[in-house]
């Protein structure tokens, strides 16, 4: 289980995160929603330590992140895949060398058990016999199943994913979407979403929460925010630009 208790974060004077509080469950996926620049990623990060709390607690596991020693911290992040934004693939180096990189890290499989490792992650993202392409020589959907597969070699039982459509057309979007849906069914893994995709909101989600001006503003099933009577989650679901509360959020 992961969860954020009471979580504040400020860039100096830019006040991210204000009281942010959040629980995950084992075997869930979690889509956070919200208007750009309110501390989505801002708040995944504190997840794997990437970032660190002025206050509050992160925990999971029963292990509070945000006080772990450096060593057992590198450990956690075992059981924690990260899907970046935009795949964050090595140019350099080709879609096997990209998806082997955090088994080499970790340094406890010999070569043929990565290569087999390789094998199987890349057949799950439904990408076999592509080890030797490089990333250039791809589509930006087959980039971000790349990034997919790189994040599930490892075996984790958590995974995060920011903003995993982002830049896609529909149809690949979809393809994602149901990449997403099968981590979990296939392999049980639990997952926080990021997305301002709410398509892919309504496909992946078990839970959907909103982030508004720092803070869990609502959390409900996908049916229960769809018929949410709050104003701030009605304006972003509906998407309308008319709320005032919008224009301040905007401006800051």
């Amino acid at each position: 289980m992961i969860e954020l208790k009471d979580v504040y974060k400020a860039f100096g004077p830019k006040k991210v995160l204000q009281g942010f509080s959040l629980t995950v469950p084992d075997g869930e996926t979690m889509v956070i929603i919200g208007f750009s620049g309110t501390g989505k990623s801002v708040a995944i990060k504190h997840i794997v330590g990437l970032l660190q709390p002025d206050s509050g607690e992160v925990w999971v596991d029963g292990q509070r992140v945000d006080t772990l020693p450096r060593e057992e911290l590198f450990v956690l992040r075992r059981s924690i895949g990260y899907v970046f934004q935009f795949a964050a693939l090595f140019d350099s180096m080709t879609i096997g060398e990209n998806v082997a990189m955090g088994l080499r890290k970790q340094g406890e499989l010999n070569e043929s058990e990565i290569v087999e490792r390789v094998n199987e992650a890349l057949n799950l993202v439904d990408l076999p016999n592509e080890q030797n392409r490089m990333p250039a020589e791809l589509s930006g959907g087959m980039r971000k199943r790349v990034g997919i597969a790189r994040a599930i070699a490892l075996r984790p039982k958590y995974i995060l994913y920011d903003e995993p459509t982002t830049g896609l057309d529909p149809v690949t979007s979809a393809t994602i979407d149901a990449l997403m849906v099968r981590m979990r069914e296939q392999l049980g893994v639990t997952g926080i979403v990021i997305t301002h995709d709410l398509r892919s909101a309504y496909t992946v989600g078990t839970r959907i929460a909103m982030l508004y001006e720092g803070t869990i503003r609502a959390v409900g099933t996908i049916e229960e925010i769809q018929n949410s009577t709050d104003p701030i989650v009605r304006q972003f679901i509906e998407g309308r630009a008319t709320l005032e509360g919008h224009a301040r959020l905007v401006g800051t």
